[in-house]
């Protein structure tokens, strides 16, 4: 099979790409049934299991996991004596956040300004027509040289641990000679790259109780403890004066050696409004994939139409802790949860419930894959380089992975590059991305079996 046949291919399949994904973007499987029905995910699921089937998939599967979400999984036989890899991809999405402010429906697939805009389009249903793009390709010039397992997760972006937790239960299931997770992307739209580290993440709340009920704040404020304030106060104390996350006890002076990122490109990136500087110190590397970063998720407290003159007796909020390579999770989250019971003014009751764990990342970039995805990038987008990058974020799966199957490679790319604005609202794909992406994993596969000594056609 040609480099250029697999392109072709590849070019000519983007129609149905289109409306397979739109068909997917159509369920809000937001997986929180406290916001959103869980059929909605239950019905992505059986429709990625469907479209497995239809790919001639074998053992194809929706299984529930510990955290009360479904998973799918699907077997494609290689040829005899050819590695095992795993690809990935979740199904499940961010909640739209503010609908009126998306341009488009958030879950209508839509064209506008060269892109494709929903939720999910690109983290991570599009991961998904990504992987199938690639397999498609294959088949149809001489077919797929390598055994493929598909995982696809339904609770990822709720970071509950489903599917770790049933990997660790059936250990034998997503064995494999090497995993690509489709859940990063680009460091810069058409510049090929993957990633190397990502940061683990905790997510705890934090409650303060300082009264019975709440209180006039005129017969009673300026005595009265309020919890609002007190939970306030608390986590102010996560950040120093320039904006660094400070946990007592916990290291945030790491150092990024590799891709650098360009303040100036940040800030255009990060949409950060004019005037507003940055926080933390150290280079922008440093700071988004080799440094600890908390992040006050919400809080609950009345809002201000309605809001009455009171004292506050009870105020909650979600944080998360991104952990990065070098640090364990769960020491982190440990020093988290004392820090903030240290530094609870007033005597206020507070308690600290542990939401979600992930471990950090690191990849080994001088495995044979990497050498097999950076000759398929270079034809994919030709003139370009792989570049390496850290990612910020987390998936919680590598790690376990990582620790059930010492001796596999991982991969992870994906279409998540900035322009994307993933979990924000107006996500969008580029097609252009997806079409290369999809090129650069099939020849990827090929290459990869070629390096395994399996014929590629």
């Amino acid at each position: 099979m040609s480099d250029h046949s697999i392109a072709e291919t590849v070019a000519g399949l983007m129609p149905r790409a289109r409306t397979e994904l739109a068909e997917l973007v159509a369920f809000a499987s937001v997986a929180d049934p406290a916001q959103f029905p869980r059929s909605e995910c239950e019905a992505a699921a059986r429709w990625c299991a469907d479209t497995l089937r239809a790919e001639g998939f074998q053992d194809v599967s929706v299984f529930g996991t510990p955290d009360g979400t479904e998973s799918v999984y699907g077997y494609l036989p290689g040829p005899q004596g050819a590695p095992t890899v795993l690809l990935y991809a979740h199904y499940d999405v961010q909640p739209p956040l503010d609908p009126d402010g998306w341009d488009s429906p958030p879950f209508e697939l839509t064209d506008r300004d060269g892109r494709w805009y929903g939720r999910g389009a690109a983290d991570c249903k599009g991961g998904f027509i990504m992987h199938l793009l690639a397999l498609r390709a294959l088949k149809a010039n001489g077919g797929v040289p390598v055994g493929v397992k598909v995982i696809l997760e339904g609770s990822e972006e709720q970071g509950t641990g489903g599917l770790e937790r049933y990997a660790e239960e059936h250990p034998d299931l997503l064995t494999a000679d090497t995993v690509v997770i489709g859940d990063t992307g680009n460091f810069r739209t058409g510049l090929p790259t993957v990633t190397a580290t990502l940061r683990g993440m905790t997510v705890v709340r934090v409650r303060m109780d300082t009264l019975a009920g709440n209180l006039h704040s005129g017969q009673f404020g300026g005595a009265a403890p309020d919890a609002l304030a007190a939970l306030i106060r608390v986590l102010d104390s996560l950040r120093a004066e320039d904006g660094s996350t400070t946990v007592d006890g916990l290291t945030a002076d790491q150092e990024w050696e590799g891709l650098a990122y360009p303040e100036d490109a940040f800030r255009e990136d990060a949409k950060v409004l004019d005037g507003v500087g940055l926080i933390g110190s150290g280079a922008v590397a440093d700071r988004v994939w080799a440094r600890p970063a908390v992040t006050v998720l919400g809080i609950d407290c009345p809002p201000v139409v309605g809001a009455t003159p009171s004292v506050q007796a009870s105020a909650r909020a979600a944080v998360s802790l991104r952990v990065p390579p070098g640090q364990d999770a769960v020491a982190a989250t440990k020093l988290l949860t004392a820090h903030l019971e240290k530094h609870t003014p007033w005597g206020a009751r507070v308690s600290v419930e542990h939401v979600g764990l992930g471990q950090p990342f690191l990849a080994d970039t001088g495995s044979p894959a990497y050498t097999a995805m950076a000759d398929a990038m270079r034809v994919a987008y030709p003139g370009q380089e792989m570049q390496v990058s850290g990612e910020g974020g987390s998936i919680p799966l590598c790690g376990t992975l990582a620790g059930l199957y010492p001796e596999a490679e991982f991969l992870l790319i994906g279409l998540s590059e900035p322009a994307a604005q993933i979990h924000a609202v107006n996500e969008s794909v580029s097609p252009e991305e997806l079409e290369r992406m999809s090129v650069a994993e099939a020849l990827f596969l090929r290459n990869y079996a070629a390096s395994k000594g399996v014929p590629t056609g």
